[in-house]
This record gives C-alpha cells, sequence and structure tokens, in this order.
C-alpha cells in the first residue's frame, strides 16, 4: 500500500508540474473561426458549431467525396439538420463524451508489457492501418499520417508491446492548433486495440497520453463520439472520468454506414462466417436468401442454380463426409489409411488401460468423439487427477471420449477448397499479460472484452475448470495478482471460440503439410473442409493430423480469399475471367 501511494503521488506531481508549465488560455474574445472541416485522411471532421447556418452545414456533408467518410460534430439541432437533406443526411447513433481537464486524475499505475509513443514512420503506420481493418474501422492513407499530418495539431500515439508489435492506436486533436479555437477544446479519435493484443489497459493508456499532452498545452476539455452500444469503450472512458455531454453526431448516408441508418435487417443477424459468404456472392450477382439467420442457413441461386448452405457448409458436401468428419476417432482411421501421420489415440475406458497410455505418453489430450468449438477439450494433461476430471468433463459432450498423445507445437489450421489450399494460420492459444495491479479473472475478462468485440461475440475465453487447471498449472489462481510482465496460458486449446487467435501463415506453409491436407480432403472425399495439423513450425515439414472440421470459418484467414474460392466452387461460372 506504500508503495502504490508512492507512485500515485508521484503521478499527480507529474500531472501539477504539466498543468503550471502549460499555457495561460488567452483572456477576453476571440474572434470565431468560420465553417471548419478538418482533414483526417479517412475523411473531413466538420465542427458543426463553426457554421452559421443549418443549410451551409447540410451542404457541406452532401460534398463527402466517394472514399471519404465524413462526421458532423458538436451538432445541437440534429433534427433540423436533418430536415435540411432527409434523404442523404441520418443521426448517428453515437454518444457524446467530454473530459474536463481541469478536474482530470492520474491513473494510480502506468500498466506493463507494453509502451506508449508518438506515430512516426511508415511501417508503424501500415500496422496501425491493419488494426483498423481488423476492427472494421477506416484505414488512413500511410502517406497521410507521415507525410500531410501535422502532428501537432493532430497527435498520433500507438501501444507497442514488448516484441514491437503494435497492439493499439489513438488519434488527439487540438482545435487550438488545427483551427484557432478560442474554447481551448480538443477531441479524440480512431481509438483502436488490437483484437488479439494480451495486456490490459492499454486503451486506457492510450487515452490517458493524449489527455495529458493536452493539459500540458493548457487545454480546457477533451471531447469523444463512441457508439451507444459500445459498452467495452463507454466504461473505458467513464473509468478516466469523461461524462456524457447533449450534442450530437449526424453523417452522410453511405454504403460504408448504411447498417446504422436502414434498421437491422436479417443479415445483421448472420455471424460472420455466414455474412462473408453471402457479402461474397452479392458482390458477384448471386441472389442470397436468408433461410434462418440464427443459425446461418441461407440459399444462394444464379440462373438456374441453386445451393443451400449453412456457412462454409454447402449441398456438395455429402451426408457420408460429413460422417467422417463428426467422429474424431472415424476420421482418424480414414486419413491414416491415404498416408495422413496421425497421433496416437485410444478410447477412454478402463483405468489401467488410460494409464497405461497416460505413462508411455507423459502427457495426453482429452477429447469427446464428437463436438465442435473445442468444447470438453484438456490439452497437455499430465496425471491420472487431471485426467478423471478431464474424461468427465469430456463425457458431458459426448458417450465416447478419445485420449491422444499430446504432441507439443503450433496448431495449424489449413482450408482446402476443390482441392486447393487457400488459405493456412496458425492458432494460438488465449494468453493474459499481468501488470501487477489485476487479478487473472479480471485480465481473462478484460481479454474476451476484446475478442467479442473483435469478432461480433464469436470468441471469449470461458471461466471452467480447463481455465482453472491451466492457471493452477502456471502457479496461479483466478483471485491472484499476475506480477507485471508475466504471460500465462489460460488454455491449451488454440480455439477461436475459446479464446484462441489467428494468424496467417499461408505463404510460408511448406508444401509437404499442404499436400498432406489435400490428401486428407481426398481421404475424407469432402470438397471443403478445415484440415487441423500439430506442427512443430509451419515452414517445416513435420506434423501430425488431428482432425477435419466440414464447416470451418472462412471470416477469419484474412487475407487470403476464402470466401472468393467458395464461390467459385459453388457457381464456377462466376468466377472472374469465366466468360
Amino acid at each position: 500500500m506504500a508503495e502504490e501511494s508512492r507512485r500515485r503521488r508521484a503521478q499527480q506531481h507529474r500531472l501539477d508540474r504539466l498543468r503550471a508549465r502549460a499555457p495561460t488560455p488567452p483572456v477576453g474574445a476571440a474572434t470565431s473561426p468560420k465553417k471548419v472541416a478538418v482533414n483526417f485522411g479517412w475523411g473531413r471532421l466538420i465542427m458543426a458549431h463553426t457554421f452559421d447556418d443549418v443549410a451551409s452545414l447540410a451542404n457541406s456533408l452532401r460534398a463527402e467525396q466517394a472514399d471519404q467518410r465524413d462526421i458532423a460534430f458538436y451538432v445541437h439541432e440534429p433534427h433540423v439538420l436533418l430536415a435540411h437533406a432527409p434523404q442523404e443526411l441520418f443521426l448517428d447513433p453515437s454518444d457524446s463524451y467530454r473530459l474536463d481537464l481541469a478536474t482530470y486524475r492520474p491513473a494510480r499505475d502506468r500498466r506493463r508489457g507494453f509502451t506508449v509513443r508518438r506515430l512516426s514512420d511508415a511501417a508503424t503506420a501500415q500496422e496501425v492501418n491493419r488494426l483498423y481493418l481488423a476492427r472494421d474501422m477506416a484505414p488512413t492513407p500511410t502517406r497521410f499520417m507521415i507525410e500531410e499530418r501535422d502532428p501537432r495539431s493532430m497527435p498520433i500515439f500507438v501501444a507497442i508491446d514488448d516484441a514491437g508489435n503494435v497492439i493499439g492506436a489513438v488519434t488527439g486533436l487540438d482545435h487550438v492548433e488545427a483551427f484557432g479555437d478560442p474554447n481551448q477544446a480538443t477531441s479524440l479519435w480512431s481509438l483502436v486495440v488490437a483484437p488479439d493484443a494480451k495486456q490490459a489497459g492499454i486503451g486506457e493508456d492510450l487515452v490517458r497520453r493524449v489527455a495529458e499532452l493536452f493539459i500540458a498545452r493548457g487545454r480546457q476539455t477533451l471531447d469523444l463520439s463512441v457508439m451507444h452500444d459500445n459498452r467495452q469503450a463507454i466504461a473505458l472512458y467513464e473509468k478516466v472520468g469523461f461524462q456524457r455531454v447533449p450534442f450530437f453526431t449526424v453523417k452522410r448516408k453511405n454504403s460504408r454506414n448504411e447498417k446504422l441508418f436502414v434498421g437491422p435487417t436479417p443479415e445483421q443477424a448472420l455471424n460472420p462466417y455466414a455474412r462473408i459468404v453471402i457479402d461474397e456472392a452479392r458482390r458477384r450477382g448471386v441472389h442470397a436468401t436468408i433461410i434462418d439467420a440464427e443459425g446461418g442457413f441461407f440459399e444462394l441461386s444464379y440462373g438456374g442454380r441453386r445451393v443451400r448452405c449453412r456457412e462454409s457448409l454447402s449441398e456438395l458436401t455429402s451426408a457420408v463426409a460429413m460422417s467422417i468428419c463428426d467422429d474424431k476417432s472415424i476420421t482418424r482411421r480414414i486419413v491414416s489409411r491415404a498416408d495422413v501421420a496421425v497421433a496416437e489415440q485410444i478410447v477412454a475406458a478402463e483405468e489401467d488401460a488410460m494409464a497405461n497410455f497416460l505413462e508411455k505418453h507423459g502427457s495426453v489430450v482429452v477429447k469427446p468423439a464428437r463436438g465442435e468449438q473445442g468444447r470438453g477439450i484438456a490439452v497437455d494433461v499430465r496425471d491420472m487427477d487431471q485426467l478423471r476430471d478431464a474424461v468427465a468433463n469430456a463425457g458431458s459432450f459426448c458417450d465416447i471420449v478419445l485420449l491422444e498423445e499430446y504432441i507439443e507445437g503450433q496448431d495449424l489450421r489449413v482450408i482446402v477448397i476443390a482441392d486447393q489450399v487457400v488459405a493456412a494460420s496458425v492458432r494460438k492459444p488465449p494468453e493474459i499479460v499481468g501488470d501487477g495491479v489485476t487479478s487473472a479473472i479480471d485480465l481473462i475478462a478484460a481479454q474476451s472484452r476484446r475478442r467479442r468485440a473483435a469478432t461480433d461475440g464469436e470468441s471469449s475465453i470461458p471461466i471452467d475448470v480447463e481455465t482453472e487447471r491451466c492457471l493452477v498449472e502456471a502457479g496461479f489462481r483466478l483471485t491472484d495478482l499476475l506480477p507485471a510482465g508475466r504471460t500465462v496460458t489460460v488454455r491449451k486449446t488454440a480455439n477461436l471460440h475459446t479464446g484462441g487467435t489467428m494468424h496467417d501463415v499461408t505463404a510460408v506453409t511448406h508444401p509437404d503439410l499442404k499436400e498432406a491436407a489435400i490428401r486428407a480432403t481426398r481421404a475424407i472425399g469432402i470438397p471443403l473442409a478445415g484440415i487441423d495439423f500439430i506442427v512443430r513450425s509451419a515452414d517445416q515439414p513435420e506434423y501430425r493430423f488431428i482432425e477435419a472440421n466440414e464447416r470451418p470459418g472462412l471470416a477469419n484467414h484474412e487475407p487470403q480469399p476464402t470466401a472468393e474460392r467458395y464461390l467459385d466452387l459453388l457457381f464456377p461460372l462466376t468466377k472472374s475471367g469465366a466468360h
């Protein structure tokens, strides 16, 4: 407690020094700027309060360029503005928040495992854009960020982890430097955190860095706009001290923000794995009819051909192929006959047989014979007590439980479509990184919120016996504080649905691995599948086959053209150059 109190006093002292050095705001009325629109690269931030008449403001929004995304901020009477162009403008469903910089209080402690610095080079700018695209945000041209942006009026901060990876970014706008704002205001935009980042507090540190920069300049307020249902971001802003304020945001209707003004549609209830296919189909002129959005069922039609699908599973996959994939023990037998290397496996039955198998291999994987999305799987089980618990847990998902030799290495998912490898990704299990002040369960919760936000709710880390087992193995309980910088793998399975992350390795995947994946799909007799291997490294030939998924998610393999190749399979006449 004494050390925490000392750090708190030191940070407050630093903040007091910043405020003491800050220039005194000018006294007296200043000339208010007129019709201000600040270029952010992705579009213009139109300062509505600098327009004398609503018609001019509406015309400014209507002048949005085709490849831009303009925002009118500080709108006080949105109903009047919308009345000037009701067919072209809409009220953005976002809330405005303000931080009073005069009453701002610093954090109790800085987070560990990453640093925050100014953006200064093109390579980092490209990584920032990668984060924007991963979170479905509008990217900013690299040239704008490096050459055209004024770094004093528009500072960009990036968070860099200890391995040198860009894991977050934020843009600030100093209204005084940008357009001589007499209100001494500032604003914050484009906050992004990497969906696979392990460290806690990245977004908070980025926001605080912007706030403290503007405090040092003597600014009075820091404003922002956030979607009304973005609970994770709102909780962060309120923690820092932001409060809601009564002004609004108006945008021009365009294809990028269509879902914000057309209202809910069946497509919006689709998960990402169905949506990526439907989007590609419509791009080609293939008609899509939603059968059941919640289940991911739809029908595609082109000319006289109709194909029913459930995400990446189509009528082209036979019931026999599905039966082979459904039972992991059958899958293993079938592919092994096609000269595909498999891991040794037994059915969990007699305890003596299980004990002998465990003694032989030292560590095993326990999994239900049937199942998906990583449910009931325990990896790297090393003693009989753990083995009994794992078998009981797997048995709740399927009557038949399998024991498989544990092979240490990377989890590789290979997507094969029509006997061609389209994508390959290393799947990494979820990890948390300690900061010395946050409990393991809170770090897991923060990581889960980040994963859910990045995957439309598809990925999160369950708090169950497997997660607790992995923590105990690392020497911690859920309520323990993790030391700063300590990385803990909280699940041994790398399944996306249980918090895992995917990293594209298609370009470096060894040809032997690709050939083995193709042999496996041919043996199963399936036109599209996700083949799972354990490998030493994606660029080396050694592997063991784990399982085949007849309905792999195609939305997790950016930038590979998985949806495009799927539509090539279903409707070959729509391929580029087919006619």
